[in-house]
């Protein structure tokens, strides 16, 4: 086959970029088919491209399903995470830690504490996705009560989530990302404290700052009316702070995410049938269910909608569940098409290597690196490729230059497990965009941590500052 050239390559990543531009401008919400359109497109054009470098359509085809398959956890886990939201909704779960999360938060401090939770609970789970599903749903609540800008409340949950998902040694992206650089994982954690400490330092000060911004402009709205508007509702008690507490342990144990997930969804069905039986026979008169049953299901795979007599408190009630996680199951389905197409005609290979040939010095050489995983983030569209592949590809070059593994794993941690989010058709940015209810491009800017991260890295490498080399390179100019 004969490699394409650097211009081809980047044609159908360029024509998705204009379409996306696009979608943007003329859709109100470009993740309901828009999106998933321009994708097809830009995969039908690559896949032309690929046909004229004699690439054959068997390749291409098992390149698209070897990457739907990949993709299929991914996917498994976010139908499960509508179904969790709905029955932790009908069950009072998230109703309750919203009610209580009100009373007990200043509005001034809410933003650096919802940072400050989510990483907790990310640290200790190891879960990004089920730290938003779950205590990230309840914080958006709870901005929305405050009157605060959702997008920067969304910032404030996924800077705090994504925390430890770089930190924790239970998080699947922290593992992988010290195994294919070759280092021990607490070598690894422990190396990423020179740049994350720093990036989250200034991520809190800037949410505080933002926090006494909306205090003094009195932008803050009542809360009495909701607090009522969820006790008339719901039967709202701290017992049912088991439930997350009981699925962060089962996470803790190491059960995978799908049984987890599942395991979530089953204690959110029995807290319900013991704490909301009222509730439960109000919905079965209304909503004219024939009994519990169906009324459950509902809430698993479709849409409900509570009546607390006000309409903003109903918006903050209503979940879709499996149902509502469709369209992003259909883009992520249409990315991996993508990715698969940009690959097996070897496109991202050819950037790859372009993007390598400006290795200088260390400094380059990590740049490059963060600059391929995020790359590899845009266009494979999952962020486990764009830490394997960048990470293979420079393994031996970091060897060469006498740089330790642990180097190497900081750079794929600080860029391809941070921003995969930041992306609207990466696995991530879109599953985090619907389970937040917020748009991915609406929260990017907000997202501190993860815009910070990345450039710490290259700037604590630029001063030189703790680069661990192997003995007969120590010590060594940054040139």
């Amino acid at each position: 086959m004969k490699s394409p050239s650097l211009l081809l390559s980047i044609t159908p990543i360029l024509i998705l970029i204009g379409f996306l531009f696009l979608n943007v401008i003329y859709f109100d919400d470009p993740l309901g088919g828009a999106n998933q359109i321009a994708l097809m497109i830009t995969s039908t054009i690559s896949g032309i491209i690929a046909g004229f470098h004699h690439v054959k359509w068997n390749t291409i085809q098992n390149k698209i399903l070897s990457m739907i398959n990949s993709a299929m956890p991914a996917i498994l886990i976010l139908l499960l995470i509508g179904a969790l939201s709905g029955t932790w909704m009908l069950s009072g779960v998230i109703p309750t830690m919203i009610y209580y999360g009100i009373k007990l938060m200043s509005p001034s401090f809410f933003l650096i504490a919802s940072v400050i939770i989510c990483s907790i609970v990310s640290v200790a789970t190891g879960s990004s996705w089920s730290t938003i599903a779950t205590v990230g749903v309840a914080i958006i609540g709870i901005g929305n009560a405050f009157n605060m800008n959702p997008s920067i409340v969304a910032g404030a949950v996924i800077s705090g989530a994504y925390f430890g998902d770089k930190m924790s040694p239970l998080s699947d992206t922290t593992n992988l990302a010290s195994a294919i650089a070759g280092t021990d994982i607490f070598t690894h954690i422990r190396y990423l404290l020179y740049t994350t400490t720093p990036t989250y330092i200034i991520t809190l000060i800037i949410f505080g700052i933002i926090g006494l911004w909306y205090h003094n402009t009195g932008n803050i709205t009542d809360t009495d009316s909701i607090l009522s508007g969820i006790g008339n509702t719901f039967h709202v008690s701290p017992w049912l702070f088991l439930v997350p507490v009981l699925l962060a342990f089962i996470i803790i144990k190491k059960v995978p995410p799908v049984p987890a997930m599942l395991a979530g969804i089953g204690l959110g069905i029995l807290f319900a049938l013991i704490f909301q039986g009222q509730l439960l026979n109000k919905l079965i008169q209304e909503e004219h269910f024939s009994n519990t049953y169906q009324l459950v299901v509902q809430t698993i795979f479709g849409k409900m909608e509570l009546s607390t007599g006000s309409s903003n408190i109903d918006s903050l009630l209503s979940t879709r569940g499996m149902e509502g996680m469709l369209n992003t199951v259909w883009l992520i389905i249409m990315a991996m098409i993508f990715s698969g197409v940009m690959e097996a005609g070897g496109f991202l290979k050819r950037i790859s290597e372009a993007l390598l040939s400006f290795v200088k010095n260390d400094t380059s050489l990590v740049s490059t690196t963060i600059s391929t995983c995020i790359l590899f983030n845009i266009t494979s569209c999952d962020q486990y490729l764009s830490i394997v592949v960048p990470g293979k590809m420079t393994q031996n070059i970091y060897k060469n230059r006498g740089l330790k593994p642990e180097v190497l794993s900081r750079a794929l941690e600080d860029s391809a497990t941070v921003t995969s989010v930041l992306i609207p058709w990466n696995t991530c940015g879109a599953t985090q965009a619907k389970v937040l209810g917020v748009a991915t491009l609406d929260y990017l800017p907000y997202c501190f941590f993860n815009l910070i991260s990345p450039i710490m890295n290259i700037f604590i490498t630029s001063i030189n500052y703790k680069i661990r080399r192997f003995p007969p390179f120590y010590p060594k100019s940054n040139s």
